[in-house]
């Protein structure tokens, strides 16, 4: 039968999208099911203000009347005009192991974003770098974590055959937490403290974060906008507040790190402890007893999964990256975390990979975003 692709409409349609990969990824080990209370936030216009700014299509791929596939396509426009391109963006995409399938929804978004005045196509991306990005190249063998994606490995070869190719590719090392901070480091924060001209901030509660957060992703904004991240888009003061409120039940507040000088902000780190096998058993729902078994995960995983981090520009290269580092090593020691998953690195961020595998770090990840002209 010919692949019919169709646009969500309806909720029911939506709901088909939503919980498709569940379906497709039922015997994969290390896929994670998504929050499905987050899904339904993300997808919906009235409650993503991502919607406001960009155009969109969500669709899902028929043969016959069954669903065997889905894709997202994305315009930000805001992006667009901060960088003067014309760039579309796919992500969401999934299906079995179907030529015909990937084909069918690639063709239809590429189409959509000739029509919209594109000439570029880029992904699997969302609305912005804090979304999943990227289809796994490397380390099948380990778990997704909570902000990342889990493919098949036959999926990037498939692209690619739909003349998609590499446009950046993000290293993820694991480090194993030190019983002791190295003596490079130590001197480094030894350095850093006697100064005094540095501050690093520790929560003991979310009482004591919560007036953190806004200036945290006020700062992430900042930096991010000025390094020229890759598909970083500036958030506004709402967005802010979204990510906020998204990210703090999960928070755990002896992982979150903030520099200051003189009061004010001027760094920070962000992780949370593992909960991925929590997830798993709750399948991604929250209710009834599915975030007991999320929160039960927490408290037992030894491994800690950085999420953010930032420095902002007048103060890199003065050791404050160490100084939040190695206080983050010491309250990860102390709760018994063995492993950190450092999160995307890109490629080209030399630097920051070099100090990664100075520390031991090993790479068990590689995700790949692949690029089109249209």
């Amino acid at each position: 039968m010919d692949i019919d692709i169709r646009e969500v409409k309806t909720r029911r349609d939506l709901k088909k999208f939503i919980y498709l990969p569940e379906r497709i990824h039922a015997n994969h080990a290390n896929w994670v099911h998504p929050i499905y209370l987050d899904e339904w936030k993300y997808f919906n216009p009235k409650k993503n203000k991502a919607f406001s700014y960009s155009d969109t299509v969500i669709l899902l791929a028929y043969r016959g009347e069954e669903v065997v596939g889905r894709i997202m396509g994305i315009i930000n426009r805001r992006y667009n005009e901060l960088r003067k391109e014309k760039v579309a963006r796919f992500g969401y995409l999934e299906t079995w192991e179907d030529e015909e399938v990937v084909r069918a929804l690639l063709g239809y978004v590429e189409a959509w974003a000739r029509k919209k005045g594109m000439t570029k196509i880029v992904g699997p991306y969302g609305f912005s770098d804090q979304d999943p990005e990227g289809f796994l190249i490397k380390g099948y063998e380990n778990r997704a974590t909570i902000a990342t994606y889990y493919s098949f490995e036959w999926i990037p070869g498939m692209v690619e055959k739909q003349g998609y190719s590499k446009d950046v590719d993000y290293f993820v090392y694991k480090l194993d937490v030190p019983e002791e901070i190295p003596e490079f480091y130590q001197k480094i924060l030894e350095r850093v403290e006697r100064k005094g001209v540095f501050k690093v901030i520790e929560f003991r509660n979310k009482r004591e974060l919560k007036p953190w957060i806004k200036p945290v992703l006020s700062l992430m904004n900042e930096c991010y906008s000025d390094s020229n991240i890759y598909g970083y888009t500036p958030l506004d003061e709402e967005e802010m507040d979204d990510l906020a409120n998204r990210y703090m039940p999960v928070l755990d507040p002896r992982f979150v790190k903030v520099a200051t000088k003189d009061g004010e902000i001027i760094g920070f780190i962000v992780a949370i402890p593992d909960m991925t096998e929590g997830i798993q058993k709750a399948r991604g729902r929250l209710f009834p007893f599915g975030f007991l078994k999320i929160l039960r995960a927490a408290k037992k995983t030894k491994q800690l999964d950085l999420l953010l981090g930032a420095v902002k520009e007048m103060y890199r290269g003065r050791g404050l990256d160490v100084f939040m580092g190695v206080k983050m090593i010491l309250s990860a020691s102390e709760a018994g975390m063995k492993i950190m998953d450092t999160h995307h690195e890109m490629e080209e961020n030399v630097k920051v990979r070099a100090e990664m595998e100075k520390m031991g770090g090993k790479l068990y990840k590689l995700y790949r975003v692949y690029k089109k002209d249209v």
